[in-house]
């Protein structure tokens, strides 16, 4: 007996000092608030922030599209939670078009300048940490945003463009007040970039010391730009002077000076996409093509996991964990060495998802041990090794309006705070260090090198889930960098195989594996599921994953809305 019990002993302090902790999330966690399911029986919305939402419920009420209701509210978070999106930046959105039944996509993703080369961030031969290249004017990539909303206002707005920006404008002259995750993600000093003197300093350290939860704030700046937009539409922003100033603070930004060009500005294009949609169970699951990886991820994870009863196993139990993350590695494996723009590099998205190499590699799982890396399927493409490292910052927002149209949108600036570059009264996003920092070798050049003009990988992941009829049942997504594929797959699965109500499946404990370890939300109940975990043969760590979901579902008698309870996001309807 005592010779066991010393073992026993041995092998918990083993398992024990195999769970370690991991590095920080693009976002740090700052707090946990449930929040309940919102409902409404006309229209619903729900993004990262009270005041976004409430902006968006405004246009929604007037008789306002989807679309109309999406522009208000991303306008405001540009104000309100600028250190994860704003017009900056770019985006990915599927709408669904009630009156066609029709879902469509929009690629809003910046692009390269057309200066850049594959040796962008090399420097004597080696490529730059990730932390260093992140900040600075070298990272900037042609915002999509503005472009992209007035796009898909075009076609399917209904109130005019104007009266989109009343809100945030307002907000901007009157000032708000700092949210706590704000105000923490300025105190946890996440992007090193804002502590260097200039605007963005200036706006976020008044007198010396970040901004605290509960300051009042004001952008006259941003509502000056706003106007410019609400008034004269793109023009306002990708010519002119405020063109100009985005040029000339990215060229002569003194860290690490950039390549961005007017021309390039003027230059910038959304592209409509075929979505992509996949079958699990008796269900259609819709995402974006490529270059956001997100669809194509999410579905090879269902699809891999659709031999197993997943219903029939404990929620988040060690079973589960085990399938999820061997389709999860499989994933990651193929997402790393294919994804990328397809207008450069062919993407074999139709092999990634053949039923034939899913059934394979599915097939595979359960003899799967953690050992090692899981390769990546073997196509006609020949790609050298990936080095991207996505911790981009990340917002998404999901709305139905009165009319039965549907937005899943999701939006980011790169890392928190983007490349701190400060221009009228926005953050300039460092989407460029979504491409790989070492392009690979002339022979074998990564599939995700940067090249002028082209638009970086992404793991953003805007879905819209389809009943056996073809009808919008679900639109859901997240922020989380690269984790996002995870986030929305693992709330799927929640919603469609276990059948939880929203705000249980938003409150999930997360599970993460990109073919490294396996990743567990610390200090919930996955905690004790880590020695289990173990003994099959995985490294496991702990953090404060940092999921942001927002989700709205098709009811018989309306809508219901839920946001994930580790942000400030919030539901509402009417």
């Amino acid at each position: 007996m005592k010779t066991t019990a010393i073992a026993l002993s041995a092998l918990a302090l083993t398992i024990s000092s195999a769970v370690v902790a991991v590095e920080a999330e693009p976002e740090a966690a700052t707090g946990f608030n449930q929040r309940g399911i919102a409902f409404a029986p006309n229209y619903m919305a729900a993004t990262a922030n009270p005041h976004a939402t409430a902006a968006a419920q405004k246009i929604l009420g007037k008789g306002g599209s989807a679309v109309d209701a999406a522009i208000a509210a991303q306008m405001v978070l540009t104000l309100t939670e600028p250190q994860s999106s704003g017009i900056g930046g770019g985006f990915f959105m599927l709408y669904w078009d009630a009156d066609k039944q029709q879902l469509v996509s929009l690629d809003a993703r910046e692009t390269a300048p057309q200066a850049a080369t594959p040796d962008l961030f090399m420097v004597d031969g080696k490529p730059l940490r990730w932390i260093d290249a992140v900040v600075g004017g070298r990272a900037v990539g042609v915002p999509g945003v503005i472009a992209g909303f007035y796009e898909a206002h075009q076609r399917h707005g209904k109130l005019p463009w104007a009266a989109l920006f009343d809100d945030a404008i307002t907000l901007a002259e009157q000032g708000f007040s700092v949210s706590p995750r704000l105000a923490k993600l300025l105190a946890a000093e996440i992007n090193p970039g804002l502590k260097r003197s200039g605007p963005a300093n200036r706006y976020f350290a008044p007198q010396g010391q970040w901004l605290k939860a509960g300051d009042p704030l004001k952008n006259l700046a941003l509502a000056k730009t706003l106007r410019m937009i609400a008034s004269n539409g793109p023009d306002a922003f990708y010519q002119g002077e405020l063109a100009k100033q985005m040029v000339q603070a990215v060229n002569q930004d003194p860290s690490r000076p950039g390549l961005l060009s007017e021309a390039d500005l003027a230059g910038y294009q959304p592209l409509w996409r075929q979505p992509l949609c996949h079958p699990y169970r008796q269900y259609h699951v819709c995402g974006m093509a490529p270059p956001s990886s997100g669809g194509v991820a999410v579905a090879q994870i269902l699809g891999l996991l659709q031999p197993f009863a997943i219903d029939k196993m404990a929620v988040n139990g060690a079973d589960f964990i085990h399938y999820y993350a061997q389709a999860s590695r499989i994933a990651y494996a193929d997402r790393g060495h294919y994804l990328t723009d397809p207008d450069f590099v062919p993407v074999p998205v139709t092999q990634l998802l053949a039923p034939d190499y899913l059934a394979g590699r599915s097939a595979a799982i359960p003899k799967y041990q953690d050992g090692g890396v899981v390769a990546h399927g073997e196509f006609a493409q020949n790609h050298g090794d990936d080095a991207t490292v996505p911790l981009p910052s990340t917002s998404h927002m999901v709305l139905a309006d009165a009319d039965g149209n549907l937005v899943s949108l999701t939006s980011s600036i790169e890392m928190g705070f983007g490349s701190t570059v400060m221009v009228g009264g926005f953050l300039l996003n460092n989407q460029l260090t979504d491409f790989s920092l070492n392009p690979g070798s002339a022979e074998h050049p990564a599939a995700n090198r940067v090249e002028g003009g082209k638009r970086p990988r992404s793991s953003m992941a805007p879905t819209i889930v389809l009943d056996a009829d073809k009808e919008p049942l679900l639109a859901l997504g997240s922020p989380g960098g690269s984790r996002i594929i995870n986030y929305v797959s693992q709330v799927t699965i929640g919603l469609l195989d276990w059948q939880l109500p929203l705000d249980q499946a938003l409150a999930l404990p997360r599970v993460s594996h990109r073919n490294d370890y396996l990743l567990l939300e610390s200090a919930t109940a996955l905690e004790a599921l880590a020695p289990q975990m173990i003994t099959r043969g995985y490294q496991v760590k702990l953090a404060p994953l940092n999921s942001g979901v927002q989700v709205i579902k098709r009811v018989n008698n309306g809508w219901q809305g839920a946001a994930d309870p580790r942000r400030e996001g919030i539901a509402a309807g009417g």
